[in-house]
């Protein structure tokens, strides 16, 4: 029994809720044909009923983030990009289907609802070789400043994360998880201090999200309230799960020098909010 967490977290970094990456077996990859994207072997591909999924998700759930009208893709690297070609990206799907997605000079964009690309069971393909960009949801409330994150706009980042990485796994991994996190919500279980805690475990399990920049430091503040938050690189450690904190609490990030900017944690014993 004390293998269960492992199993568990194994389980939910597997599916997405760190890192979206497919679970899905690898298939043989189309060569793109131009179409506002220029052609290229093994692009990047999402099912578009995965995004689907996450955009049901932020409806559902819109409430954590009321402010925010609309819900973006946020295109990621950790990798170089050699390509001369600028980012561009399609919704391609069976007898021929094809709707460009315009992409913005920051890598945003947003997919439309389409019956049409629904029934041609589109995929949405990046003109760049698979994995070396990350398709992330970002929901953010406006006004406020670059490096400030709203705790519900995060909370319904999760929730979009995950509803797009349980779409994209075997519903008997998606079982398993229920099973053993004992609930269908996932990302209530990141913070949750109400929760149980496994024989022989410490749960300070928290969901991470990623800047844009590396960091060098971030608390949850709200009112008179704060608490130091863990950091590695540009992710950051949040207790979304953790109800003893609103929606309209703050992350606020210190972003690190350009030149010689620390890595790791910041701090030597940083703590999570309780």
């Amino acid at each position: 029994m004390r293998a269960l967490p492992a199993l568990a977290l194994g389980a939910l970094f597997l599916c997405g809720a760190v890192d979206i990456t497919r679970a899905a077996e690898d298939k043989p990859v189309r060569e793109l044909d131009p179409v506002h994207v220029n052609a290229m072997r093994n692009p990047d591909v999402r099912k578009y009923k995965v995004i689907l999924a996450g955009m049901d998700a932020f409806e559902r759930h819109h409430a954590l983030a009321p402010a925010a009208d609309r819900l973006r893709f946020r295109l990621s690297t950790g990798k170089k990009d050699e390509s001369p070609d600028p980012l561009a990206a399609r919704l391609v799907g069976d007898d021929g289907f094809k709707l460009p997605i315009a992409i913005d000079a920051s890598g945003r964009f947003e997919v439309p609802r389409s019956e049409a690309a629904a029934d041609a069971k589109s995929e949405l393909e990046l003109n760049r070789k698979r994995r070396l960009y990350r398709t992330e949801p970002e929901i953010r409330t406006p006004g406020l400043p670059v490096n400030q994150r709203r705790l519900g706009d995060l909370r319904l980042e999760c929730k979009v994360t995950i509803a797009m990485a349980k779409e994209e796994i075997p519903t008997f991994w998606v079982m398993t998880v229920n099973t053993l996190l004992l609930r269908t919500d996932w990302c209530g279980f990141f913070g949750d201090q109400d929760d149980f805690r496994w024989e022989g475990t410490s749960r300070k399990a928290n969901f991470p999200f990623r800047a844009e920049r590396k960091l060098a430091g971030a608390i949850l503040v709200e009112g008179n309230r704060s608490a130091q938050l863990e950091v590695k690189e540009e992710s950051f450690q949040v207790p979304i799960g953790n109800a003893t904190w609103s929606d309209d609490a703050v992350v606020e990030l210190t972003y690190a020098a350009a030149a010689d900017a620390p890595t790791g944690t910041a701090g030597e014993t940083p703590r999570t909010a309780p």
